[in-house]
Order: structure tokens, then C-alpha cells, then sequence
């Protein structure tokens, strides 16, 4: 097949002249075409590329890796929410159990979740595909290690009040001085009372028993003797027991003693003897309990050795505005 020949008319001469084509137009054509071509094919490879359609192996490999740090952050936050749980009940009954027995506030729950205060902690985590992922991971992690941090210095401080807690309820005065069976009976209460000698109306700081000469005197919590002596006036022969935690007993009227000062006694320790020394009527032990320098009544210390109908016994008796013994 012959090529074609093209012509065109020239006016000049009023006549038909043959298109000549020349080698160079040709070439940059043929250029021009292959760089169109090449352009062409790379835009269509780039978005073969960029199309799930797709995949080469080392896309398809690192999907698999994708999916599978996934499913970890997955896996980690189903344990996350497990443990959280878990540390929500221990705080429930670290605050509503331990600290409601010792008598201490509970740790405030904005304290115990509050988050960290250095801004832009996370910042280094930004500008990947799945930033929000982990970063709420991590962000999950951190509050529930600082809550653990919280919980362990919170039951630290539970053992100490424990140990503390022991401490106090063996030296809280909680038992009578003088045993039931050795009792004549309880002569008075605390109040006001009628004095023996002067028949006046005056404040019986304490609660007089009445027994023989010689019978046992009992601490009636741990503690240190601070005196035996008989330098209060009144008092006769007498001890005083420092208890801590702001207690403090006293025993007068004694006709001995079986301790020294400087001392440590324990709860039923058998301390000195009933006797009538000092401003005293009769042989009786006068029992007094302070607290933070002030006296209160001893009928609210008894509860460690008496039932409840023998502390109602013993109770209407000191509430009678009887005479005292000394």
C-alpha cells in the first residue's frame, strides 16, 4: 500500500503543491508520543498502586502486621477493662471497708483518676493511621498504673493503721479494776455526789468499788505506770497508768502497790491492792479514766469483761446520786 500524499493549494499560483513533511516535526511527534505514553502509564500505575485492587507482597505483609497489632490493642484493652474492674472494687473496699474501720477519710475519686499534668504527652504518638488507637491505649495504661501507685500507698497506709488500730484497742481502758466476784459492791458512780466527810454536793470524778483489804487491782489496758506513789493529796496510796492515744487511768486508796513507775503493764495485770489510804471511809479502790487531760465517766470503758445485763445493773447503780467513799 502506498503512503498518501497530501497537497494543498497555493493562491499565489492558483495550482495544487505537495506537502513535504519535515524530518524533524517528524521526530518530535514521535517524542511526543512516547512521553505521553510514559506519563500516561506511570499515572496508571500509581493509582493501580493506591487502589485496594492492588497489593504487592510487602503490602500485603504489612496489612497482616496492621491487623495484627490490632487485634494485640484489642486483646490489651479487653484486659485493660478486666483490671480496671478489678481495681474499682479494691478501691471501693479500701474506701468503704478499711478506711471506714479505721476511721479514716477516703481518698477522693477525682484523686484516684486524675490524669497527668505534663501537656503534650502523647504528642510523639500523633500522625500515624491509627493514632487514636493507641494513644487511648497508652493513655488507659498510664491512669491504671498511677491508680495501682494510689491503691499500694493507700493499703501501706491501711498496715500502719492496723498495727496502730491494735495498739489503740489494747490500751483503751476496757475492763473493770476490780473482778465482780471480789466486789462487795459499786459504792458510787461519776458524778455529782454527796461527800462523806463535808456532806456537801461535789463531782466524783470517778467510780468507787467497795472489797476487802487486799484484793487484786487490775490495769485495765497496756500502758506505761506512771506513778506509784502517794503524792496527790486525797488519793492515799495510788497509781497512774499512761495509756497513749490521750488515755490516762488512776487508782487510789491502795494498800499497796506491784508495780513501779517507768513499768510496762498489759490488760489484767494485776497492779497493787484495794486499801483505805488517804481521804477514804472505807476499804474501796476510786477508779478514774481520763482522756486528752479531761476525766470522763469509767462506765463507758467496761465493755471488756461484762455482759450487757451486768453492765445495766451496774449502770443504774452509778447513776444513783448515793454518798461517795472518799
Amino acid at each position: 500500500m502506498s503512503k498518501k500524499i497530501k497537497y494543498y493549494y497555493d493562491s499565489d499560483s492558483l495550482a495544487y503543491r505537495k506537502i513535504k513533511t519535515r524530518k524533524t516535526k517528524k521526530f518530535g511527534y514521535v517524542l511526543l508520543f512516547l512521553v505521553s505514553s510514559a506519563l500516561f502509564g506511570f499515572l496508571c500505575l500509581v493509582a493501580l498502586i493506591n487502589t485496594p485492587y492492588f497489593e504487592t507482597p510487602k503490602d500485603k505483609l504489612q496489612a497482616r502486621e496492621i491487623d495484627n497489632i490490632k487485634l494485640n490493642y484489642a486483646i490489651l484493652n479487653k484486659k485493660l477493662d478486666d483490671a480496671e474492674e478489678v481495681l474499682a472494687s479494691l478501691e471501693d473496699r479500701d474506701d468503704n471497708l478499711y478506711r471506714a474501720y479505721f476511721n479514716s477519710a477516703p481518698i477522693p475519686m477525682d484523686k484516684r483518676k486524675e490524669g497527668f499534668k505534663e501537656a503534650n504527652r502523647y504528642k510523639n504518638l500523633e500522625g500515624y493511621n491509627n493514632s487514636d488507637l493507641v494513644i487511648n491505649t497508652t493513655k488507659r495504661v498510664d491512669v491504671i498504673t498511677k491508680e495501682l501507685a494510689i491503691q499500694s500507698k493507700s493499703l501501706d497506709q491501711i498496715l500502719k493503721l492496723a498495727k496502730t488500730k491494735h495498739n489503740l484497742l489494747e490500751s483503751i481502758p476496757a475492763i473493770q479494776p476490780v473482778k465482780n466476784e471480789d466486789l462487795k459492791r459499786m459504792a458510787s458512780g461519776f458524778g455529782y455526789r454527796s461527800d462523806p466527810f463535808t456532806k456537801a454536793r461535789k463531782m466524783h470524778e470517778g467510780m468507787d468499788f467497795t472489797a476487802k483489804t487486799g484484793t487484786p487491782i487490775y490495769a485495765t489496758g497496756d500502758g506505761i505506770v506512771r506513778k506509784a506513789d502517794n503524792s496527790l493529796s486525797g488519793y492515799g496510796n495510788h497509781i497512774e497508768i499512761n495509756h497513749g492515744f490521750g488515755y490516762l487511768t488512776l487508782y487510789g486508796h491502795l494498800s499497796k502497790y506491784k508495780v513501779r513507775p517507768g513499768q510496762r503493764v498489759k490488760r489484767g495485770d494485776v497492779i497493787g491492792f484495794v486499801g483505805s489510804t488517804g481521804r477514804s471511809e472505807a476499804p474501796h479502790l476510786h477508779y478514774e479514766v481520763h482522756k486528752d487531760g479531761k476525766v470522763v465517766n469509767p462506765i463507758n470503758f467496761y465493755y471488756g469483761n461484762i455482759s450487757a445485763a451486768e453492765y445495766v445493773a451496774i449502770s443504774k447503780i452509778a447513776n444513783q446520786e448515793n454518798q461517795s467513799l472518799d
